[in-house]
């Protein structure tokens, strides 16, 4: 599967620069989808049709909860930042991390956005015992580290989003947080950005918890190589 995502990539590369128009029209259908899908597996309830209404036209839908509402365009924001990112030069920061959580969460819970958590937390459904808030710090200086020495790519920003979300650091948000630190580290690398279904949530639910508890790796890295394929596909059509 690597080797045929490398060959696609590369004719991806083939067909670029892009024309703006074509960039802009992918980058805003992206936009819609990676937050539908992502806010969706912790779910939000907006359709990927009213998540679209939301963003595009600033309208609310009737019936669906205001948190939602603010979940979409909060989270359109940390993708527009994140996209800006990719076109820097500079390695990753701890601060650029904590901005992208910020920019998440900071219409739903302001207090909490951009701030490391200050109480335990819990993975419901895992056995998993995460850091204490006193071992936040230090782990994330060094997740930083590890980010700035590691060449960005498919297999960075597949551990990067594991090693995220296993540190947990935030009380809320750690999950769309390390799918958008993903999607960063792919475009830095010139790749286009993923998206995760829901009806994909079990699995890939159950792929994280494989790697953190027992070290396997495959399922997780399968998935998501499926799915940066299914990505350079529709590239690959939509362009062609």
């Amino acid at each position: 599967m690597t080797a045929e995502i490398a060959r696609k990539k590369a004719e991806l590369d083939r067909l670029r620069p892009l024309s703006p128009r074509s960039a802009t029209e992918l980058d805003r259908w992206y936009d819609v989808e990676i937050t539908y899908t992502s806010n969706a597996l912790e779910g939000n309830t907006l359709t990927r049709t009213e998540t679209a209404v939301v963003l595009e036209k600033g309208i609310t839908v009737s019936g669906k909860p205001l948190r939602d509402h603010l979940e979409a365009t909060g989270h359109l924001e940390a993708l527009a930042y994140v996209r800006e990112l990719a076109t820097l030069a500079e390695p990753i920061r701890e601060t650029d991390i904590r901005n992208i959580h910020r920019l998440i969460m900071q219409r739903v819970d302001p207090e909490e956005a951009g701030s490391y958590s200050t109480h335990q937390r819990f993975l419901t459904g895992s056995t998993l015992t995460l850091p204490s808030p006193a071992e936040l710090p230090p782990l994330m200086a060094d997740f930083t580290r590890w980010l700035a020495a590691s060449e960005p790519g498919p297999e960075t920003a597949f551990t990067a989003h594991e090693r995220l979300v296993t540190i947990h650091p935030f009380s809320d948000g750690n999950g769309r947080t390390g799918r958008l630190l993903m999607n960063l580290l792919l475009l830095k690398a010139g790749f286009p950005p993923i998206s995760i279904p829901p009806e994909l949530r079990v699995a890939y639910l159950d792929a994280l918890v494989a790697i953190q508890t027992t070290g396997q790796r495959e399922p997780y890295e399968s998935l998501l190589n499926q799915q940066l394929e299914a990505t350079l596909d529709h590239y690959l059509r939509v362009l062609s």
